[in-house]
């Protein structure tokens, strides 16, 4: 998939749909693991390709000095990081942004699925768009 503004925006929107029906479907209070595998079964129900536990290299001045791992990568264009935690607060956004800078990504969803109603954000490599409650 092209990872051009418009496929990603596509993309998020149709990913956003299968984080709604998990929710709507389990509801809250399960752990994070739970979310991740309906999620990836929902995705494939979809017809999207995604991983688990994706990996990203840290690299410093060309050197391997760590590894990232993200709870999806979906078509290869875009990161997905769920939680299951009362609120989601700034070192959630960071976490996202730092998996985009070591990815060279530029779009992440960071869902929470605690709630009786799904959380997410959409960060952008840059700046953080979008905050939403919904289901």
């Amino acid at each position: 998939m092209n990872a051009d503004s418009t496929d990603l925006n596509v993309l998020s929107e149709k990913v956003l749909g299968a984080v709604f029906e998990v929710s709507n479907t389990l509801g809250a209070g399960f752990l994070e693991k739970v979310y991740r595998r309906a999620l990836l079964r929902e995705l494939s129900l979809r017809g999207i390709r995604a991983t688990a536990e994706a990996s990203f290299a840290v690299t410093y001045k060309s050197y391997a000095v760590g590894e990232y791992f993200a709870d999806l990568l979906v078509e290869n264009v875009l990161v997905v990081e769920l939680k299951c935690v009362e609120r989601l607060a700034h070192e959630h956004t960071a976490q996202c942004l730092n998996y985009l800078c070591a990815s060279g990504l530029t779009l992440c969803l960071l869902v929470n699925f605690q709630k009786p109603k799904v959380e997410w954000r959409r960060i952008v490599l840059g700046f953080q768009v979008a905050t939403s409650a919904a289901g």
